[in-house]
């Protein structure tokens, strides 16, 4: 059975599908196709149902839900490792949110709902590449944006300045770690297929935490110019247990966000089988 699997080529996705895309563990019969894409594009895909399994960020969830279901493995959830708001030195405060044009890394992202949280009546959005976000605010295209990723190591560097940690602000609110991305696979592929795919993505990351700190050729491949230390720090951040296994806080933490999400949006999201 040959299946089609989209994740980024950060480097917290390259570890966690190394072993399995690379056939480091027994796959039996299970191959996979790999696209490598930017979360946001992986979101619109999902959208239209383009590949069997697919990393979306938690925040397209509830629009693809018919479609997919939340594989408990592989995904990023964490305490401390949210998007974060940023301005120039000399730039606008939090209170001047609201009306000022801010980047925000895909309109379906997590990223944005976690903003919307923050900030609900913000009006100026500018949906913008992640990875383009930094430079537009240090252009002043933008008064300020949401980065996430490897910027969050970053932007200090660039001269760059926090107006708030947008998690941290999740946090706050509902006492339960983040929900950033998670692993979803067509439900039309059926219950067995389902399980035996995310024993594999679960294998896998247990394949990477026994060799870590190893950093692959494969995570480097795709890492652009990313230091190794950088690469580190992606991964420290964004995998753990939860990527092993959501459990019951991060269930609990997902049926949180899709709460929130209807009441954001002001539409009713059920959370019927979202898990597998």
């Amino acid at each position: 059975m040959k299946l089609s699997i989209g994740f980024s080529p950060c480097p917290n996705d390259t570890f966690i599908f190394d072993a399995l895309v690379n056939k480091k563990i027994d796959t039996g019969d299970v191959e996979v196709e790999v696209i490598l894409e930017d979360v946001q594009t992986l979101n619109e895909w999902a959208l239209q149902g383009k590949l069997d399994i697919t990393k979306i960020s938690y925040g397209v969830l509830p629009l693809v839900l018919k479609e997919y279901i939340v594989l408990p493995a592989g995904g990023a959830l964490g305490k401390g490792v949210g998007p974060l708001l940023i301005t120039q030195q000399n730039g606008i405060t939090a209170d001047a949110v609201y009306n000022s044009t801010i980047a925000i890394p895909g309109e379906h992202t997590t990223a944005h709902m976690l903003f919307s949280l923050a900030f609900p009546d913000a009006g100026k959005k500018q949906f913008t590449l992640f990875s383009k976000i930094e430079d537009a605010v240090i252009d002043a295209t933008v008064d300020a944006g949401v980065i996430i990723h490897e910027n969050r190591f970053t932007y200090q560097d660039k001269g760059l300045v926090k107006l708030m940690d947008l998690g941290e602000y999740w946090e706050t609110q509902t006492g339960s770690p983040i929900p950033l991305g998670g692993i979803v696979m067509k439900r039309t592929l059926g219950t067995p297929l389902q399980q035996k795919v995310n024993t594999l993505i679960r294998a896998s990351v247990e394949f990477a935490f026994a060799n870590y700190p190893l950093i692959t050729e494969y995570v480097k491949l795709h890492s652009q110019e990313m230091s190794e230390s950088v690469m580190r720090q992606h991964i420290d951040l964004y995998v753990n247990n939860y990527s092993i296994d959501l459990g019951e806080e991060g269930r609990s933490a997902v049926g949180q966000f899709l709460d929130i999400y209807a009441r954001l949006h002001n539409t009713t999201v059920s959370k019927d089988a979202v898990f597998l």
